[in-house]
């Protein structure tokens, strides 16, 4: 009788161990999709918003360089500097390797350089938000 009872327990607690490993494999796999539409949204963003402010460059440079021309004046095109590099940094974002080399640098950190990722006072506890709830509440009543 106990045989087949813990037979039966044995089998049940497989059955949802399995269970739980499908629903965390659910779990990741969503979470991978959420991140690659997330990054895919951020890409698309700097592409659109690259194809405005290239106008916006374009005609900027267009403009200074015609005032530098009429006032004699170099000191005008200053303007173009910043305005270059934010350009080329939309483009490398949208269109370049900045995504790879962010990526290349985060798994480089999280290999080697570890502890710049650690949490000031450690990482938190069921027992530090308990006593911060409890410490926060103002209609908790200790017995």
């Amino acid at each position: 009788m106990g045989f087949v009872f813990s037979k039966a327990m044995s089998d049940s607690l497989k059955a949802q161990q399995e269970s739980m490993r499908l629903q965390l494999e659910r779990q990741l796999v969503l979470q991978n999709l959420m991140r690659e539409r997330q990054t895919a949204m951020q890409i698309a963003w700097t592409r659109e918003f690259l194809k405005y402010f290239g106008t916006f460059f374009g005609l900027s440079a267009v403009v200074l360089t015609t005032g530098a021309i009429k006032r004699k004046n170099p000191a005008v095109l200053l303007p173009i500097v910043p305005l270059g590099f934010v350009f080329s940094y939309q483009y490398d974002m949208g269109y370049g390797t900045l995504l790879q080399r962010i990526k290349g640098e985060a798994e480089n950190i999280l290999d080697t350089q570890s502890t710049l990722l650690e949490l000031p006072k450690g990482p938190l506890t069921f027992e530090d938000l308990e006593n911060i709830r409890i410490s926060q509440s103002k209609f908790f009543v200790e017995k």
